[in-house]
């Protein structure tokens, strides 16, 4: 099958299970912000160490999940849990919380507003967390709509953002180690 399939050059395009919607749909938005954030963490995960690497990886495979989540009509989502499709969990928000506690307690030094760009990983972390923001408020606005069952999808959300601040101030510390 081609990726050309011209179905969408009309300003649909498909939900799973074959619902179409508008290309400025909401749900949408939301997705597109998702993958956006997921490419820019592929960024990050291409100038990372080992440690960051790895965690990025993990997150990118969450994203998938909350994409996949996100991405599906409201009605649709008991069909999908049934079809075995996991949906965005407390388990998947923990792990979060427990990197944002190992960082923490690392004694990470920061004062003031950061200003992205002192290292290509602290800037590409920032921008990828600018775009989680984004996402964020892209699945805030579907869930207020009553269009997004799933609220763990905003939690999860917000501590990723949260991580990725610490990553980045994490990423210029390394770089820049305090005089002594």
């Amino acid at each position: 099958m081609s990726i050309v399939t011209k179905t969408g050059d009309h300003g649909t395009t498909a939900l799973m299970y074959g619902r179409r919607v508008s290309k400025t749909h909401p749900r949408l938005e939301a997705c597109g912000a998702v993958d956006e954030l997921n490419a820019a963490l592929g960024v990050a995960r291409a100038v990372s160490p080992d440690f960051v690497r790895e965690h990025l990886l993990a997150i990118q495979k969450d994203l998938v999940v909350l994409m996949g989540e996100t991405g599906l009509a409201a009605e649709d989502l008991s069909r999908y849990v049934q079809d075995g499709y996991s949906t965005v969990s407390p388990a998947m928000t923990a792990r979060l919380e427990a990197l944002v506690r190992e960082l923490e307690a690392k004694a990470l030094k920061f004062h003031g507003w950061a200003i992205p760009g002192a290292t290509p990983l602290a800037a590409a972390l920032d921008q990828a967390r600018t775009i989680c923001r984004r996402a964020e408020r892209r699945v805030c606005a579907l869930r207020e709509s009553g269009d997004l069952e799933n609220a763990e999808i905003i939690i999860y959300l917000n501590r990723l953002g949260d991580l990725l601040w610490l990553l980045a101030r994490r990423a210029e510390a390394k770089a820049d180690p305090p005089a002594g």
